[in-house]
């Protein structure tokens, strides 16, 4: 451990040696004055002239020390050298050592030691001893007390001198583990700040009357805002309503609660529009226990919250879609199953005919269809959520358009429908996932043949300037204007009975509409009843 030198000057204390090099010489010109107007008796006196030397000496010198800071270790010696001069010099040939003016010793003593360490001190302490050892040879001869004078000073500046440097000493000891104290608090505060400000949850802090005193940055992510939340109260920034609507105080939550509480069902309320919703764990502050505190008592509280609307969405999505694939499955399963029990009766049946039995296999085989168009769709929605093969790739567009319209004529034809072909002259490339708009084409098309009892489908591709428009037009049925802002739903059927003659899932415009996401583009819908309906996207073009 490092003891005194220069290392351990503090602003504070450089301060104080600047004030003292000037408040002084002022006490010290004083007591002079003091001694030459006969106020004060002292054997030690010069003549006048000699005396506003010393003065004068003592001024220049304060003046000095006071307005020009110290800068070299030179300039330290220099003015060191200069105050223990003029201040054996006054002690010898003005004061004595004998008197009051001694004292001032004690601070060239401490001084020199909080610059030069214990060399400073010893050099002191001997400065002091060869100055009442030449005061005593210089003045015995007028006075005889002066030697027991003297001896009587020099112990008294001594002892002085050792209780001041060991309360000097304490002082130091005790600034050095206040300053290792702050520095481990500092360290600390700064981890648990980082660490704070790192994390995803918005993280708040109140005091006793709900007023934000601490947040981290994801706070202000999460509320979309950049103004600052401290002195802001909890009610004031987080405005909250339950899953009926109701507000929410959250400073009163905050009041009833004891321990550590949890909830899930909280939105924030942005507008009236626009809710997000939250999941918040909140909990008292508690103070360190002590006898001298009631265990109720705490610092205010601590507030974790984050977002789970999309969770939540998916939560609620997840078990809706569950509840509605069970429903939709078990009439289709049951359908089949029951046909080939009655195959199974009717061909042990001695009345039982061929056509009895190809009609009831017919049946099951319908509902098997049903069965495997599902499943077909739920595996596209599948890959699509978890992007599979969704890598783009460049593809021609025209050899895409021939080969569905090759894929789904036979299709077509079974119901007597016309499956056409509306390209333009020329057509660039594009450049998504194949698997992804093949699939989606794909469904437009089967949906719109499946919804058409007569007439036409026209597979359209178009290109004007960079973009390319691909659609499917059918003559079929239509779609009612209030159908329209629905059919895109999971499993979602029309209420007319057109369309309830024709077997679906009902996912296969959800199933379109999340692959068109998926490749950057949306679905447009233009439909009349009883006049057709056009699905059409558009896609930027790749020229070649």
């Amino acid at each position: 451990m490092h003891k005194g030198g220069s290392k351990e000057k503090k602003p504070r204390s450089v301060k104080v040696i600047r004030y003292s090099g000037l408040f002084i010489p002022v006490a010290l010109i004083i007591y002079f004055v003091f001694m030459q107007i006969g106020i004060i008796n002292n054997t030690h006196m010069i003549d006048g002239f000699g005396l506003f030397m010393f003065c004068f000496l003592w001024v220049f010198v304060g003046i000095i020390q006071l307005l020009f800071p110290i800068t070299t270790k030179l300039d330290t010696f220099l003015r060191f050298t200069a105050f223990y001069l003029l201040t054996g010099a006054s002690l010898i040939f003005i004061s004595g050592v004998s008197t009051p003016f001694a004292a001032f010793w004690v601070v060239l003593v401490l001084t020199t030691y909080i610059h030069y360490s214990n060399n400073g001190l010893a050099f002191s302490l001997l400065a002091l001893a060869f100055v009442v050892v030449v005061d005593i040879n210089f003045w015995y001869v007028v006075d005889k007390s002066v030697l027991i004078n003297d001896l009587v000073t020099l112990v008294a500046v001594l002892i002085m001198s050792a209780i001041i440097l060991l309360i000097f000493k304490f002082q130091q000891i005790s600034e050095r583990e206040l300053d290792t104290s702050k520095a481990q608090e500092s360290l600390q505060r700064d981890r648990v700040s980082t660490i704070i400000n790192n994390l995803s949850d918005a993280v708040l802090s109140t005091n006793m009357d709900g007023i934000i005193k601490v947040y981290n940055a994801s706070s202000l992510n999460l509320l979309d805002t950049n103004i600052s939340l401290n002195g802001h109260h909890i009610d004031d920034i987080l405005p909250l309503s339950d899953q009926e609507g109701n507000e929410i105080s959250v400073f009163k939550l905050l009041k009833d609660a004891k321990t550590v509480i949890k909830r899930d069902d909280l939105n924030y309320v942005f507008d009236a529009d626009d809710k997000m919703r939250l999941e918040i764990t909140f909990s008292p502050i508690r103070s360190s226990y002590s006898r001298s505190k009631k265990s109720e008592t705490h610092d205010g509280y601590i507030i974790i919250m984050r977002d789970i609307t999309k969770a939540k969405s998916l939560e609620e999505e997840r078990d809706e879609f569950i509840s509605v694939i069970s429903h939709e499955l078990r009439t289709p399963i049951a359908i089949a199953e029951g046909t080939v029990s009655n195959v199974q009766v009717m061909m042990q049946h001695p009345d039982a005919t061929t056509k009895m039995l190809t009609d009831a296999v017919g049946v099951a085989h319908e509902q098997i269809l049903f069965l495997a168009s599902m499943v077909n769709d739920l595996s596209t929605l599948s890959r699509a959520e978890r992007g599979v093969a969704d890598s783009s790739e460049d593809i021609n567009i025209r050899e895409l358009a021939n080969e569905l319209h090759k894929k789904y004529s036979d299709a077509a034809q079974a119901k007597k429908l016309h499956l056409n072909l509306d390209l333009s002259a020329k057509i660039d490339h594009v450049f998504v996932s194949r698997l992804y708009l093949e699939e989606l084409l794909q469904n437009l098309i089967t949906n719109a043949i499946k919804y058409t009892n007569k007439g036409s489908v026209t597979i359209i591709i178009k290109q004007k300037a960079d973009v390319i428009t691909l659609a499917v037009k059918d003559t079929g049925i239509g779609i009612s204007k209030s159908d329209q802002q629905k059919v895109f739903g999971k499993f979602y059927r029309s209420e007319d009975y057109r369309t309830r003659e024709s077997s679906g899932t009902g996912l296969g415009l959800y199933v379109a509409q999340k692959l068109s996401h998926k490749i950057g583009t949306k679905i447009v819908l233009k439909s009349r009843l009883n006049f057709g309906s056009t699905f059409s996207i558009t896609l930027p073009a790749v020229k070649q």
